[in-house]
């Protein structure tokens, strides 16, 4: 029979999402960029950027390739908190530039759409320290053959404070 104690699910669900949030951390990329993940509940993830002049165009705002790695990692996260056993790839990946960005905080929210099962979509948008909209992106992911237990960085027992 299986466990239907709600805080026991919770506890998987949060050990779930704080060892995507290690994963995040882990990845070398991501050593890059000034930006820390936070999940707080299934389907959801926020990502908190900082843009500084390095990623900057020649005409002196940030360039695509940043929109794209914070919309891109917003919408992964929060579509991989529906998957605990497999890393997802992403597949397709559409974006809408709508401000540019310069020095500063951008925060970039995912939130998974729909699918379960091989393929998810979710969906992400930035905002500006200003509160204002800046792009917005919708991905397609698919469940790949990497188990994420075999991942360095993701390990749901440790405690979030190792």
């Amino acid at each position: 029979m299986a466990d239907e104690n709600p805080d026991r699910l919770q506890s998987g669900a949060q050990s779930h999402f704080r060892a995507l949030e290690r994963l995040y951390s882990s990845a070398p990329v991501n050593r890059l960029f000034e930006s820390t993940l936070a999940i707080e509940k299934e389907g959801h993830a926020r990502l908190v950027f900082q843009v500084a002049p390095q990623s900057y165009h020649a005409a002196g705002a940030a360039h695509g390739t940043i929109y794209f790695k914070m919309l891109d990692d917003a919408a992964f996260y929060a579509a991989n908190t529906m998957v605990s056993d497999r890393f997802l790839l992403t597949t397709s990946f559409n974006l809408h530039f709508t401000k540019p960005v310069r020095e500063g905080e951008v925060v970039a929210e995912g939130r998974w759409v729909s699918g379960r099962r091989r393929v998810l979509v979710a969906e992400s948008r930035l905002v500006d320290a200003e509160g204002d909209e800046i792009g917005r992106g919708t991905g397609t992911f698919m469940r790949s053959h990497i188990p994420l237990a075999g991942l360095a960085g993701y390990d749901p027992a440790k405690s979030p404070d190792e």
